[in-house]
């Protein structure tokens, strides 16, 4: 089966010379306490060196970017004690803290790969805090499959520039859907990696997708990520067996190599992605 044509244009993003240089695009730096209501489940990861940015899907539990626990384009992961989740952080103060007890990154994400096709649709890892942040402080979202092209969607991130305090963009748009992969006209930059794509048709807002990588095409910023639902299960599964887990002070558990369709590409090596947070 032949990618979808919008999939072939992350190949041509990917694989430029400049980097994300997003300009504001409706974002909304979050900085009072009010502000940031409702949204205290979204965090800063800081990493030991460079930061992400993760979000709460149970008390315990931290969904963000795989590539943000490993050290660069290496398979060695990042020490989990290193590893800090700050919920809702805005200008050094966070509604809680926890440090990471232990994590797994989906067994489809290959590190050594750099940015391709098969680890943007498998860019997903699962940290298990040291204690659980109480569902009152920050309550967590739930996980949901994504929507149709042209739907619209809404992303709250830390990223260069804006790393001290959360910042929301409350509505970019689905521009692509293929192949477990999802692609969005959303202001992203360093630091994005992880960030939780929104569903805010509902009652409550529902987490779509998280931000993997990026690039400038044509004057246009595009993100790309992933369909969700499938990979979460997984890697909760791999929690409870402990397979491919890596615990504080350890190393991962031996993991299955997963099979790489055809349409995976390796992309060269253009500063257009944004995937290494600073530092790392």
């Amino acid at each position: 089966m032949k990618p979808a044509t919008w999939i072939l244009g992350i190949i041509a993003v990917l694989a430029g010379v400049a980097p994300v240089l997003a300009q504001n695009s409706g974002l909304d730096r979050l900085t009072r306490r009010e502000e940031v209501f409702g949204w205290e489940a979204v965090g800063k990861l800081d990493l030991g060196g460079g930061f992400c940015t993760g979000v709460l899907i149970a008390p315990e539990l931290v969904l963000t970017a795989a590539h943000c626990v490993f050290q660069g384009e290496t398979d060695r992961p990042r020490d989990a004690s290193a590893i800090r989740f700050r919920a809702g952080l805005t200008d050094g103060t966070a509604i809680a803290e926890q440090t990471a007890r232990r994590f797994v990154a989906h067994p489809g994400y290959d590190p050594r790969q750099g940015v391709t096709l098969e680890n943007i649709r498998h860019d997903v890892a699962l940290i298990e805090l040291d204690q659980p942040i109480p569902s009152f402080v920050a309550a967590p979202f739930v996980v949901a499959p994504v929507g149709g092209t042209g739907s619209e969607v809404s992303v709250v991130s830390y990223a260069r520039g804006r790393a001290d305090a959360l910042s929301w963009q409350r509505t970019c748009r689905v521009f692509g859907r293929a192949e477990g992969l999802v692609g969005f006209d959303c202001d992203v930059d360093r630091g994005s990696s992880g960030a939780p794509v929104f569903d805010r048709s509902g009652n409550r807002a529902r987490i779509v997708s998280l931000v993997s990588s990026g690039g400038r095409n044509g004057g246009q910023v595009r993100a790309y990520g992933m369909e969700l639902p499938a990979l979460v299960n997984e890697l909760k599964a791999a929690l409870r067996s402990g397979r491919g887990v890596v615990a504080a002070g350890s190393q991962p558990a031996p993991a299955p190599t997963p099979a790489r369709p055809a349409v995976t590409k390796r992309m060269g090596g253009g500063g257009a992605k944004f995937v290494r947070p600073p530092g790392s």
